[in-house]
């Protein structure tokens, strides 16, 4: 009985983490050499999403590319967390080509985005990542010289990093607005670079495409950033003062 609810346990988990790692974690069972086996049908399922999720409508943001936008980490690209609809693909190059034409060499982080299949899946804990229309991007940092660090951010998945600032949300549980004080002193001592962070943006707010954008208020206020595209996610909510979060229209 103990075997069944751990292979139940690390069948949820591993949908939740990856969305196809649960279905390779079962058939592994079938064999007496489960880890290898999970190991390498994982990696054929996940060559398979790349093949196959375009035909569903989402297309994997590469992982390889040394372009203007990269995915942050290999973790969200092992985890088959890199998926976006075509539309926001080409919303989210043209932002970063933006940014890069004007500070050359910018990198623009893409965070997590979608899993590659089935509208409705959410990408844990981001309850609104579940239609391909919605991503994460890191924001743009500079060391204390105020040279701009491409590549680098404060935190080694780029969540959590979190700008001081005022907020107006009152204590609450349960919440996933979470901040996190005992982490905050082990991050690196970058500070946010503006001119860039307030340039996609403003990008991105043009684009008629786009539908929302979350960022705190304190940084809009502290960006001088005014649009009706930007929104405050709600104070139960993760919160968006460490990264940038959009939504594209549907289609």
């Amino acid at each position: 009985m103990l075997m069944f609810f751990f292979h139940a346990f690390l069948f949820l988990l591993l949908t939740a983490v990856t969305q196809l790692g649960g279905i390779a974690w079962l058939l592994a069972l079938c064999f007496k050499r489960r880890l290898p086996v999970f190991l390498g049908l994982y990696l054929l399922s996940t060559i398979a999403a790349h093949m196959l999720a375009p035909h569903t409508g989402r297309v994997p943001v590469s992982c390889f590319a040394k372009e203007s936008l990269q995915v942050q980490s290999w973790f969200y690209c092992l985890s088959n967390r890199n998926y976006v609809s075509a539309d926001l693909a080409e919303v989210l190059q043209e932002a970063a080509s933006q940014v890069e034409a004007q500070y050359p060499g910018t990198q623009t982080l893409l965070l997590d985005a979608n899993f590659p299949f089935l509208d409705g899946f959410p990408l844990l804990p981001h309850l609104s990542h579940k239609d391909g229309r919605k991503a994460d991007l890191a924001f743009y940092y500079q060391d204390q010289n105020g040279g701009y660090l491409p590549g680098h951010l404060p935190s080694p998945i780029g969540y959590f990093a979190f700008e001081d600032g005022p907020t107006e949300c009152p204590d609450a549980w349960p919440t996933l607005r979470w901040d996190l004080a005992f982490l905050q002193p082990y991050w690196r001592d970058y500070s946010l670079e503006p001119e860039r962070l307030k340039l996609v943006v403003q990008t991105l707010a043009g684009n008629e495409r786009v539908e929302k954008i979350f960022l705190e208020p304190h940084l809009q206020q502290r960006l001088g950033l005014r649009d009706a595209k930007l929104r405050f996610q709600g104070c139960r909510a993760a919160r968006h003062d460490d990264h940038l979060h959009l939504q594209i229209f549907p289609e």
